[in-house]
């Protein structure tokens, strides 16, 4: 029987620890990489092409959303499970515009998550519970055109890449040397992200982040 290839993306260790001895332990899976960063997530993915990315929202540097839109956008077979902590609306919504096969929350458990890698390796999608309440009601609005988007100001890639660093206080230099890319660069795409969403200061900047599920509310800009 082939195996299905997990790579684990979740910034807590021994979360990823409990999830590789766990999975490994069904027979079936086998746990071809781990990373902590959304970046690194982006990076392994395309060197190892899993079967599937199990992979949290919250992680510096880089968001799991903004990862699996990366990953998506070159390697479309690949198929994200989203596990977060959170089911909030704005994650949610943009989980389903970015093209996750599934989304589950950190309440879920083990046995359905090892159902949920199972189904969706096949092809097929699977949202817990809970989620799928949220599912419908957010098909249902879209279908009535009465769904509003935090996230329809459409961004670069790399534009939100330089808005989650903003957001989680990082200055312009510090954003730079992250990213590999000039300040005036950096400047640049702070400057477009201002225009493209109306906003004048870092913590509009931040607040937008939250709203759009870019970061966690817990995360605080720091710098202006």
């Amino acid at each position: 029987m082939k195996r299905i290839k997990v790579l684990l993306a979740e910034d807590h260790q021994i979360v990823r620890e409990g999830l590789r001895f766990l999975l490994e332990a069904e027979g079936d899976f086998e746990i071809c990489g781990e990373v902590e960063t959304g970046r690194d997530a982006v990076k392994m993915a395309k060197e190892l092409e899993p079967d599937i990315v199990l992979m949290d929202i919250a992680m510096p540097h880089l968001n799991g959303l903004e990862a699996s839109r990366q990953i998506l956008a070159t390697h479309p077979r690949i198929r994200i499970l989203i596990l977060s902590a959170h089911e909030d609306d704005a994650y949610l919504e943009h989980a389903l515009d970015i093209g996750v096969a599934g989304f589950l929350i950190k309440q879920t458990s083990f046995s359905v998550l090892t159902k949920a890698i199972r189904i969706v390796a096949t092809g097929k999608s699977y949202f817990c519970p809970s989620v799928a309440k949220h599912l419908a009601q957010y098909e249902k609005g879209a279908g009535q055109g009465s769904v509003h988007k935090h996230h329809s100001a459409q961004l670069t890639s790399r534009e939100s890449e330089v808005l989650q660093l903003i957001a989680e206080g990082l200055a312009n230099k510090q954003t730079a040397a992250e990213l590999g890319i000039s300040i005036k660069t950096v400047e640049k795409h702070r400057q477009a992200l201002m225009d493209k969403l109306n906003l004048h200061d870092t913590a509009g900047l931040t607040r937008y982040a939250i709203s759009a599920g870019v970061i966690e509310s817990s995360v605080q800009s720091t710098t202006d």
